[in-house]
């Protein structure tokens, strides 16, 4: 059976034991190479433990990296990928609700 790339998102959350800390939210999308997407899950599963962190930043604040929860595993939208080629692709209805939540479209800036 050969190897096929999917296409993981990611979600961790940063916390922090700092008082006035706010809850950030990171999304990840990781390529995968797996065999089915069952294995390719287990992948997803296994690098986003690997990213499961505790650090102390400048201010000496500790900041705690956690998976949230895998968002979605898919095949990737080209299958060779040597070239380039689309990746991911998502579908949605409520473009507020999305431009709210994503920070590049102005609305809420980290």
């Amino acid at each position: 059976m050969s190897r096929t790339p999917y296409i993981a998102v990611i979600l961790f959350e940063s916390t922090s034991d700092a008082p006035d800390y706010v809850p950030m939210y990171q999304e990840d999308f990781v390529l995968l190479y797996a065999e089915s997407e069952d294995a390719a899950r287990k992948l997803a599963v296994a690098a986003a433990k690997e990213q499961e962190c505790t650090y102390r930043n400048e201010q000496g604040e500790n900041i705690t990296l956690a998976l949230k929860g895998i968002v979605d595993v898919n095949r990737s939208l080209t299958d060779d990928l040597s070239n380039g080629g689309d990746l991911y692709a998502r579908h949605f209805r409520d473009y507020d609700a999305y431009r709210r939540m994503e920070p590049l479209l102005g609305d809420n800036p980290l």
